[in-house]
């Protein structure tokens, strides 16, 4: 189901986004970074390599993720 809601953007698309370190982070540098977008769309990306871009969430998609990882069913 998530892999079929996300689409890729191109890092300079999100140049200037206000993006967010998760709460999640450990100490390993292990840490991914989200972004709302404007047009309601979610925005991940691996911290320390960007190279492999941007993946894009529709929110209800989104929110179902979110859903699953604070619940404990994911």
């Amino acid at each position: 189901m998530f892999e079929q809601a996300a689409s890729r953007a191109t890092e300079s698309a999100l140049d200037g986004a206000p993006w967010h370190k998760s709460t999640y982070s450990g100490t390993n540098n292990g840490c991914i970074e989200h972004v709302a977008l404007p047009s309601g769309r979610h925005a991940v990306r691996d911290t320390k390599d960007r190279t492999p871009g941007t993946q894009t969430f529709a929110p209800t998609p989104w929110q179902a993720f979110v859903t699953a990882v604070r619940d404990g069913s994911l």
